[in-house]
């Protein structure tokens, strides 16, 4: 207890202040924000916590919702201490990554290994636009039984974008919507499925859900299709991450072997033919997987994957031009680039904790992970209310054993 004058000796004071300054930062949002500020700075990196800026309005919430907080940046970055580099990420002595390759973001890596062989900037923060669908198909496949049957109406061929064609009152079966929504990169069949996985709002959140369990820690979904919306925003990491994650899911790799496919039509129409948009599945030798994307925000993106002397890679473009050559050219470049670069050393690696992949179909999933279901956690790793509850246990003794060792120094 203070003496009876009233008055708190300096040093007590300063013990109780400094207490309360380690309380309030020991706050998850409080800590959270300055952890990002020092990373930010840190990095130096310019998208090391959002894409650029929006040239539309398309990320303007809806009225009355807010506009979502940066992710958080991890104190460490996935991967390894190089994937937190901005600039070009490359092994000693390598040759330097074909000029023609222009995106401000890109990864090469193997998909067995998850050995990274090259980046720039592999966790800067872009848009995905429509490669972000690689999420929405493997959140389909591990949901959803391939013979399911989903109608097609007039919402899903009236939507914004890329079509693949669903007629209004066709019957499809669910291998048949997710084979357009992989060749052409349907935001119909995009539509379609999300209805039969419970609606938008709700495949959104199963999009993000996986996405934290497979530790793509820079992506968050705001749409099934990739158009735009408020948070949008992936990593060339995280993408290359997702696919291997996706060529791990047999239901997966099956449809995405496919180069052409004939979907149903209204009775007495022929079928409806359809073939991969991606110029390097269906031509680069080896191609394995090819998806394209753009809008406005996010400019153009390339998520691509190729076999070659025993080697599968990834490569992955984002926020990319069509020069000094066409973006397909690019992808190419930069798989060829990843073959001369297997038997050097690694970079990086792609790294999941919680593993939720296999060689082998997907049942249906709908449990959440322990970290989804607690909430997001504090820097330390800990739950919000036990971190918080802890630091504030802890400092209430340090003032209590302040007030003992005063009281007996003064009798």
């Amino acid at each position: 207890m203070p003496p009876a004058s009233g008055r708190v000796p300096p040093a007590l004071k300063c013990l109780i202040a400094s207490v309360t300054v380690l309380s309030l930062l020991a706050s998850p949002s409080v800590a959270t924000a300055a952890s990002q500020s020092q990373r930010g700075e840190r990095t130096g990196c310019s998208n090391a916590t959002l894409p650029p800026s929006p040239v539309d309005s398309s990320e303007v919430p809806p009225p009355g919702e807010p506009t979502p907080d940066p992710l958080p940046v991890p104190d460490e970055p996935l991967g390894g201490d190089r994937m937190g580099e901005c600039g070009l990420v490359a092994p000693p002595q390598a040759p330097p990554p074909p000029r023609e390759v222009g995106a401000a973001g890109w990864i090469v890596a193997e998909l067995g290994s998850g050995d990274v062989l090259a980046a720039r900037n592999p966790h800067g923060r872009y848009r995905p636009a429509s490669v972000i669908k690689v999420l929405t198909a493997l959140v389909a496949v591990r949901e959803l039984e391939m013979s399911d049957t989903i109608t097609a109406t007039r919402a899903d061929a009236a939507i914004e974008g890329s079509s693949v064609g669903l007629e209004p009152g066709v019957t499809y079966t669910v291998r048949q919507v997710l084979t357009g929504l992989i060749l052409q990169s349907g935001n119909d069949a995009a539509h379609a499925l999300a209805r039969e996985l419970g609606g938008r709002r709700e495949t959104v959140r199963l999009m993000n859900g996986l996405a934290r369990r497979l530790d793509a820690t820079d992506t968050r979904a705001a749409t099934v299709s990739g158009l735009d919306g408020p948070g949008m925003s992936t990593s060339a990491y995280d993408m290359a991450l997702i696919l291997r994650a996706a060529m791990n899911n047999a239901e997966f790799a099956e449809i995405a072997s496919t180069r052409r496919a004939e979907l149903p039509t209204p009775p007495g129409q022929p079928p409806l033919r359809i073939a991969s948009d991606s110029d390097v599945a269906l031509n680069y030798p080896g191609g394995l997987f090819g998806k394209t994307g753009f809008t406005d925000d996010a400019r153009h993106t390339r998520v691509v994957a190729a076999e070659r002397g025993g080697h599968r890679l990834v490569a992955v473009l984002l926020r990319g031009e069509h020069r000094p050559v066409d973006m397909s050219e690019q992808a190419t470049a930069l798989l060829d680039h990843g073959f001369r670069l297997t038997e050097r050393r690694r970079v990086g690696e792609l790294v999941t904790r919680r593993t939720t992949t296999s060689t082998t179909p997907d049942t249906r999933r709908t449990e959440e992970s322990p970290r989804q279901a607690a909430g997001s956690e504090d820097p330390r790793g800990l739950p919000p209310v036990v971190g918080f509850l802890g630091t504030l246990l802890l400092a209430a003794l340090a003032v209590l054993t302040a007030v003992v060792v005063y009281r007996r120094r003064t009798r």
